[in-house]
């Protein structure tokens, strides 16, 4: 892994360094100014995780900023992986995101297209989409390692921020996915986290390639897991969320089942997975995606045998 002996002093960055196998986890905001949910949706992953994804209004849905939830999260004694989208800000507000993210202690950044708002609630809104999820990976490092703005004017003091970027193995053509990461790792990506996983068959593949590329000799892949939580929500994703992969196979495990045993049938699966992951070549960790279950995160992380959390200095 090559290392340009730069520190953000993010604990993600010292365990995947260490070589410890990481272990993320995924908050949601909530759709107001709610710090007392906030909380509740947060506390369950002190110690389960390395650092907390902090969604940016996912789906084009209106919540607390990106930014505000993450600060809180360093308030109280948590570390943050601050998601930005490119749908909502030129590169002026990017900039200067990416600094206040740093003066207020966040860590981590994972830069992301976003989805868009025509998935939302507001879907008459503009989009910007002044630079995409690439160029965005590119300035963050820019800023970061040359203490520089995109106009080449300097940064008093650069952010420190270890940069992240998300990976789709599953998108069409799903053959060219690899040569897509590749071209965030040269960006300058420090990490990636993947989409969630349902075909182990096409990722192994999508992994292969990867190895056989030498990216994962550039950066630290995290596999995405989201348990399912019933057969409904198994065939919803199939059919209805684009670039998800979700073969019959699992739907008919889940059916098997009765519906009260659905959602354990969609943590065994789960934790199958992160077992193979622990095995995989490449893999150097796994993102935990519970969607408004983070509750069941401290289980499925025992469950997973993933505690406790290593501390690095």
């Amino acid at each position: 892994m090559s290392d340009s002996g730069y520190k953000s002093g993010s604990n993600l960055e010292k365990v995947l360094k260490a070589g410890h196998f990481a272990f993320t986890g995924e908050c949601g905001p909530p759709k107001g100014a709610n710090v007392g949910h906030l909380k509740e949706k947060m506390e369950p992953l002190r110690d389960m995780v390395d650092a907390i994804n902090v969604t940016d209004n996912q789906t084009a849905v209106v919540r607390m900023s990106s930014k505000a939830a993450s600060a809180l999260m360093v308030m109280a004694g948590l570390e943050p992986n601050f998601q930005m989208v490119c749908r909502d800000r030129n590169r002026i507000a990017i900039q200067s995101d990416i600094l206040g993210a740093s003066a207020l202690g966040i860590r981590n950044m994972l830069c992301l297209s976003g989805d868009h708002q025509q998935f939302g609630n507001h879907p008459e809104s503009k989009n910007v989409f002044d630079i995409d999820s690439i160029q965005l990976i590119a300035v963050a490092k820019k800023m970061r390692d040359e203490g520089k703005f995109i106009n080449d004017e300097a940064i008093d003091e650069p952010p420190k921020i270890f940069i992240g970027a998300a990976s789709n193995p599953f998108g069409d053509p799903w053959q060219f996915r690899a040569h897509r990461l590749a071209n965030k790792i040269d960006a300058g990506a420090d990490f990636i986290q993947t989409q969630c996983i349902y075909n182990m068959e096409r990722f192994r593949e999508f992994m292969k390639q990867a190895v056989d590329m030498g990216l994962t000799g550039k950066t630290h892949i995290l596999a995405g897991v989201t348990p399912m939580k019933s057969a409904g929500m198994a065939n919803y994703m199939a059919k209805f969320v684009p670039g998800m992969d979700v073969p019959q196979e699992l739907i008919k495990r889940l059916k098997g089942v009765d519906k009260k045993m659905q959602a354990e049938e969609g943590i065994k699966f789960a934790l199958e997975q992160i077992e193979e992951f622990k095995q995989m070549e490449g893999v150097a960790g796994v993102h935990l995606m519970a969607i408004e279950w983070e509750h069941r995160v401290p289980e499925i992380a025992e469950r997973a045998g993933v505690l406790p959390r290593p501390k690095v200095d």
